[in-house]
């Protein structure tokens, strides 16, 4: 009996590989197509797929930089390409090499996608002054995403996490097909009806097909008009759409979304440890403060001793009063010198005491007389000492 031999799978595509390799039409070939599924990896290489109406094609170029490509390749760009089809033993599959690309113009979503863009942009929808700030704790998050998948689940558990507090209301829509747009706008307004308190708008990664709904119009005025702030949580981090720049808040996944609205409990958790520890330590200085405060006031000499400090008062005022009366003696005496003085002087210019002395003054109608210019023969003139007045007639004046 023949025992029957099994291949391994590496050497079932090891096999097809070498078939691949060998096929001289595969060694090089020439295909056009649209970009999609576009990721730039860390090592320099590009992966992504090319794509027309009917099929699609895995693509890898490696060290894209080094080949001078003149463009820079986005999602549903068209472009040309050579390379070599060959097989991915690892993964199982086909894929093309490329060796070189060039741009064929662009892709017709593409050319909506920035149309869209354009315009919006210029309405004024994506500007930072119309965008809400988020609610640092909120107490309801709302999520529009879809009922099922790996989206809703990352979202939950993410918020479940980091701040349980937080409850969750899911408003499922449809993210993909035929009603997804009218279904994404609809659970927008109904979440704005709701009393959460931020919503969380998204799906997970994609094609640019896949993610189209939130490239659509009617989607992006229904964030723009929402009362509730939004955060875009839309594929993965090189996913971008319409959403992301009308947002209040872009995410670069479901999972960041999340982070993003609730805060971690822990972090929450530091900070009130440390509101508590600042609030102790100002308490703490505040009462040895007073404290020192209490312990001055009741070693204070005077506080002890009221009796005491009356005693100083009186002695302060029985000082002042002294040097006062010491003043105004001393005022005294200086004016009573001073007139003393003056009055010495007057007595020195004082006509009567002169008189005293032998001399007379001679007046004429009541004014002295200076000079024999001023009486005449016949002038009645009086004469005064200091006893008395004498009156006699001018006989002759010489």
């Amino acid at each position: 009996m023949n025992e029957e031999i099994y291949l391994s799978i590496s050497d079932v595509n090891t096999y097809i590989k070498s078939v691949f390799d060998r096929d001289e039409f595969l060694s090089y070939v020439n295909i056009k197509g649209e970009i999609s599924n576009l990721k730039f990896h860390t090592r320099g290489h590009l992966y992504f797929s090319l794509k027309d109406e009917n099929s699609k094609i895995n693509a890898v170029m490696f060290n894209y930089k080094d080949v001078g490509l003149a463009f820079t390749p986005k999602d549903g760009m068209n472009v040309t390409v050579k390379g070599k089809i060959n097989v991915f033993v690892a993964g199982g599959s086909y894929q093309i090499t490329v060796t070189s690309m060039k741009e064929d113009g662009v892709g017709n979503l593409y050319i909506l996608f920035e149309e869209l863009k354009r315009r919006l942009a210029k309405e004024g929808l994506f500007d930072d002054s119309r965008k809400q700030k988020l609610p640092r704790i909120p107490k309801k998050v709302g999520v529009v995403t879809a009922s099922t998948g790996a989206a809703v689940k990352d979202i939950i558990s993410t918020i479940n996490r980091r701040f349980p507090l937080t409850e969750i209301i899911l408003f499922p829509s449809l993210v993909q097909g035929v009603g997804a747009k009218e279904n994404i706008v609809k659970m927008i307004e109904k979440a704005n009806e709701s009393d959460v308190d931020v919503i969380i708008v998204g799906r997970g990664g994609g094609s640019i097909e896949d993610l189209w709904a939130f490239n659509e119009e009617i989607v992006a005025r229904a964030i723009f008009n929402s009362k509730k702030p939004i955060v875009s949580a839309v594929g993965h981090e090189i996913d971008y759409t319409i959403s992301d720049f009308v947002a209040d808040l872009r995410a670069p996944t479901p999972t960041g979304a999340a982070e993003l609205v609730v805060p971690s409990k822990l972090e929450i958790s530091r900070y009130l440890a440390d509101y508590q520890s600042r609030i102790i330590s100002v308490i703490s200085k505040k009462l040895k403060n007073y404290e020192e405060t209490l312990n001055k006031y009741k070693n204070n000499y005077i506080l002890n001793n009221p009796t005491n400090m009356y005693q100083v008062e009186e002695q302060k005022l029985d000082n002042l009063l002294d040097k006062l009366n010491t003043n105004i003696k001393y005022k005294l005496e200086k004016n009573n010198n001073i007139l003393e003085t003056i009055k010495t002087k007057l007595d020195l210019l004082n006509p009567e005491n002169i008189l005293k002395k032998g001399y007379s003054i001679n007046l004429i109608d009541g004014k002295i007389l200076k000079s024999i210019k001023n009486i005449e023969k016949g002038s009645i003139l009086t004469t005064k000492l200091s006893d008395g007045e004498i009156t006699s007639e001018v006989k002759e004046v010489k």
